[in-house]
């Protein structure tokens, strides 16, 4: 069974382990409350008997009305706790087969060679870059491979050679890589992914790193930020303005609390900004590039 039916399937066998629950716990409660009644019937009656021996039978029906109701909760109780216990393993199954059905297939190691299919991620930052960067000599990548081999133990110092090289990883570049090494784009997607270091998209001409500590964020550290993101019109999960020139970074500290809110646009340091003076501090990198 799968799809829409295993869905059914699965929702029917929870409604009737729910239903179970519920039947249980009803059952239970008026136990609770039936049981001392019962009891204290069963003992007037008994005391009438010592009294009357002619009650004697009005005793006996009701001790067997009274054993004959518990025999058919007995039985009722544990019809009850199967079906529960049957539900519950129905629904459990069900759950984890629909939850693999939902999971995110492995990725598959593509064949070598320049249509090597990347995960999906990987093709989206690739699309994006193939769409705005121009072509880029790959002459250093086959260089580096001839020195730091072919193997994929090599995978993490020539992704750091290729982020020095280009300043960010370059598809074309890592296409390169998977052609000539038995690294596979798996382990690329992974290593590139996991090290916030290296970057997937170009990075823009001027660094601007805008100190996001405790003193620099109580000073107003978000407003200067988001500032700077509207006047250099960098998109929503972006990090840099579309002409490549400045990208944005958030950093713990800049070790330059007095000086509060405080930025570094490459190695120039500005402080005691506002939004305003913030963007004053870009236009003084490149004086009669920005208005």
């Amino acid at each position: 069974m799968s799809g829409p039916g295993l869905k059914n399937a699965t929702i029917a066998a929870g409604a009737v382990m729910v239903l179970s629950v519920v039947a249980l716990a009803v059952d239970y409660a008026v136990m609770r409350g039936w049981t001392p009644a019962s009891d204290a019937q069963i003992a007037a009656l008994q005391e009438k008997v010592q009294r009357d021996a002619k009650l004697a039978p009005v005793l006996a029906a009701e001790q067997k009305r009274i054993a004959e109701f518990n025999r058919a909760r007995r039985a009722r109780v544990n019809w009850l706790s199967l079906v529960l216990v049957g539900a519950a393993a129905g629904f459990l199954g069900g759950a984890k087969r629909l939850l693999a059905g939902q999971a995110r297939p492995p990725v598959r190691v593509p064949e070598r060679g320049p249509s090597a299919v990347w995960p999906r991620a990987g093709r989206a930052v690739a699309a994006q870059a193939a769409a705005a960067a121009p072509e880029i000599d790959l002459t250093f990548v086959d260089g580096l491979i001839e020195k730091e081999g072919r193997g994929a133990e090599a995978a993490i110092p020539i992704l750091q050679a290729i982020q020095a090289h280009y300043r960010y990883l370059p598809d074309e570049a890592l296409r390169r890589v998977c052609h000539l090494t038995e690294i596979s784009p798996a382990q690329i997607a992974g290593t590139s992914s996991f090290y916030s270091r290296f970057r997937r998209s170009p990075v823009g001409e001027h660094i601007v790193r805008v100190c996001h500590g405790t003193a620099c964020h109580v000073a107003g550290a978000r407003q200067i930020t988001d500032e700077l993101r509207r006047e250099l019109a960098i998109a929503e999960g972006e990090d840099t303005d579309p002409s490549r020139t400045f990208t944005v970074e958030e950093v713990a500290c800049l070790g330059c609390c007095s000086l509060a809110p405080v930025l570094m646009v490459d190695e120039h340091t500005a402080g005691k900004l506002t939004p305003a003076t913030a963007c004053d501090a870009l236009a003084a990198v490149q004086p009669g590039e920005r208005a």
